[in-house]
């Protein structure tokens, strides 16, 4: 297997308001009144659009040799000549709808590669060690906003921990509104298996 990933530069901004959608943008201080002329970040349905756009452009791609997620475009190929084949499908595409990549970002012609909080490889997908360090060095919540942080991170790779639920569950009868925060020797034996 070989792998590239592009990621794009500036992704919501590269999204052009229709003219009739930009006065539904505007900001008024008690300097002027602003119009954005592209998508800005934290917009209610930004993510929504700019996903919606990413899936049309590569629609005949996805699955086939493309994921898109928000601005990261993983493209994947059986061998290095189907590779370079898909590579300038994907690239002439981009150049086509005018979307430009950061090419500091962008890795290319790799056999293993990192990806949403993952290492994929040509036999599998394993966790990311680098995102891992942050869950091993986890301090021990101290209430119940520390411990849905925690769960909400670990629970990001809950398919590589067997029984992560079983582990898992006397931190999360914590999170309950009726149940006193009380930290037992069940929650520290859960945080510790979870944490290896």
């Amino acid at each position: 297997m070989v792998f590239s990933k592009i990621d794009l530069r500036l992704g919501y901004r590269q999204l052009k308001f229709k003219e009739g959608d930009i006065p539904k943008s505007a900001l008024r201080t008690r300097y002027d009144h602003y119009e954005f002329l592209v998508m800005p970040f934290g917009l209610t349905n930004a993510l929504a659009a700019f996903m919606d756009l990413m899936n049309r452009v590569f629609s005949e791609y996805l699955d086939q040799f493309v994921i898109v997620f928000i601005d990261d475009i993983l493209i994947y190929s059986k061998n290095e000549e189907e590779h370079e084949h898909h590579l300038r499908l994907v690239l002439e595409r981009l150049r086509e709808k005018q979307f430009f990549a950061k090419f500091s970002k962008c890795e290319f012609w790799l056999k293993e590669i990192g990806f949403l909080g993952h290492v994929i490889y040509g036999s599998g997908i394993a966790v990311d060690n680098a995102k891992i360090k942050a869950i091993i060095n986890w301090e021990r919540p101290k209430n119940v906003k520390e411990i849905c942080s925690f769960l909400g991170l670990a629970g990001y790779y809950r398919k590589f921990v067997e029984k992560f639920s079983v582990l898992a569950s006397p931190l999360t009868k914590l999170t309950k509104k009726e149940v006193k925060f009380l930290w037992d020797d069940k929650c520290e034996k859960g945080f510790l298996e979870l944490k290896k």
